[in-house]
């Protein structure tokens, strides 16, 4: 049988929120803050107001821009195989990205992540074959803020084997980032053709491009490294108040992304994705663990796949401050929720207060999620036919399944088998084995996954020419020496730190 899918709007719904987005980027339009942006738009036939840099794109502009953008392509690891499938109903998972805050495993507390975090954070990503692609998670706050964006992805490349889900907040940096990408790759073609990384690029609410985001979508676009639209309306604050409103607004926002993108380079690579909000009316805060966004989620993911377009959504994560039930039950909901859409890409593992904060332990326990959300959408299976008579007569009154072969064979297909953070034994044994919490039984499972990393084979030179750049923009920072480069030891250390 098919995936298990679910849908929340039906066909005519969907034809009219993007009618209705179509007619938006005529009226009002969106502000573009690029010039060679508004000058692309003005030479396909838009209509451009540089006075307040707005920009009216016309339907059949938008629906030729839809058309040239690819409704599948691969994500692909350090080794060159096809990993990740965007298009379609393939459903696949990595951790939230650019969290400012880390949930201190010693003390519980929040406090601002270090080097040696992201390290374990991509470690530890590296041994869960539930978790599907890397992210740069963790802005380091022992190096200079503005080199955060490109070291945090030099750390994830000495890391790791999967591709990454990454972002730059520079147009500068944008570039030190391709040439890591294309380092590792083999060269820029290399890169355009077996693309390893994707870039967020986030329009701003309400219909906004700034001139950095738009930059980097435009550069995403000429080199062929897949650049993932993020558009974030707030339902009730910066975007409509009913869920279908802002799902007009994502739609709007993400199709003038679309047209920008390829005019650029038709045929590149593009990701209609978000991660908008509901508007908390009593706190002024962005839940992403509430039905409302969820919703506003699902129904986005289904515009883009009537478009054609690879997609993804920000869910799976809590607005819970620690791993508590609140922050089981948001997780827990949002990523089945989530993998129910068809979601190509779905980010959040190991996310807390609202997309601010990542945990360690909350990422293997999200895991187990993951396996659980991917397992249910598989669905039932036909395995045998008749499906189950003959063994049944076979067996007859005889309750002795568990030794025939037939459930030998089928078992591990059958059943997702979770690793020992969830309990499912008995009472007894649960509290002879030490009464532990599942917060307990994470940490455990985090030192146990440290200690089975093994660090990807990646050639020297690469390696040395990672260093090179890395060290040549640390210099412009004042930095003689950076908290991490490369040596052997390093890269198959145990060391957890906080």
């Amino acid at each position: 049988m098919d995936e298990i899918k679910i849908e929340v709007l039906e066909n005519d719904f969907k034809l009219k929120i993007i009618s209705e987005a179509v007619s938006v980027l005529m009226d009002p339009g969106v502000r573009i803050k690029n010039e060679g942006a508004l000058n692309l738009i003005a030479d396909s036939g838009g209509s451009i107001d540089k006075s307040l840099s707005v920009a009216r794109i016309p339907e059949k502009v938008v629906f030729d821009a839809v058309a040239t953008a690819p409704d599948v392509f691969y994500l692909y690891d350090l080794e060159g195989k096809p990993v990740v499938t965007y298009g379609g109903d393939n459903i696949h998972f990595d951790p939230g990205s650019t969290a400012i805050f880390y949930l201190d495993t010693k003390t519980g507390k929040h406090r601002q992540p270090v080097t040696q975090d992201l390290i374990n954070f991509v470690k530890i990503v590296e041994t869960l074959p539930q978790i599907d692609a890397q992210s740069t998670a963790l802005i380091p706050s022992d190096v200079p803020e503005g080199m955060g964006d490109w070291y945090r992805l030099y750390l994830a490349l000495n890391f790791m084997k999967k591709p990454v889900i990454t972002g730059a907040f520079g147009i500068d940096t944008w570039w030190v980032m391709k040439e890591m990408l294309s380092a590792v790759s083999g060269g820029d073609l290399e890169l355009a053709s077996k693309p390893i990384a994707v870039f967020d690029v986030c329009p701003s609410p309400p219909l906004l491009w700034s001139n950095l985001t738009c930059q980097n979508l435009m550069d995403c676009a000429r080199t062929g490294i897949p650049a993932e639209l993020v558009s974030m309306p707030l339902a009730g604050a910066t975007a409509p108040v009913t869920l279908a409103g802002a799902v007009v607004q994502h739609a709007a926002e993400s199709l003038s992304g679309i047209v920008i993108h390829q005019l650029t380079n038709p045929g590149a690579p593009v990701i209609w994705g978000g991660s908008p909000s509901i508007f908390d009316m009593k706190n002024g805060t962005t839940p992403m663990g509430a039905a409302g966004t969820w919703l506003i989620d699902a129904a986005y993911v289904e515009i883009g796949k009537s478009l054609n377009i690879p997609t993804h959504v920000y869910m799976g994560m809590s607005d819970a401050k620690i791993i508590d039930a609140q922050c089981g039950f948001e997780s827990m909901g949002g990523a089945l929720a989530a993998a129910l859409t068809g979601a190509n890409m779905i980010s959040g593992a190991g996310m807390l207060d609202f997309e601010s904060c990542q945990s360690i332990e909350k990422l293997v326990i999200d895991a187990e999620i993951i396996g659980l959300a991917k397992r249910f959408v598989h669905g039932i299976q036909k395995r045998d036919d008749p499906i189950g008579m003959d063994l049944i007569r076979e067996m007859g009154h005889h309750s002795g399944y568990l030794s025939n072969p037939h459930t030998r064979k089928w078992y591990k297909d059958e059943f997702y088998i979770p690793s020992e953070i969830i309990d499912r034994g008995s009472y007894d044994s649960w509290d002879l084995s030490g009464a532990r919490s599942v917060v307990e039984r994470a940490s455990s499972r985090v030192e146990h996954l440290i200690n089975s990393y093994q660090a990807p084979v990646l050639d020297e030179g690469i390696r040395s020419e990672l260093k090179k750049i890395a060290e040549t923009e640390a210099s412009r920072f004042g930095l003689q020496s950076l908290p991490f480069t490369y040596n052997p030891i390093e890269m198959q250390s145990n060391t957890i730190v906080g």
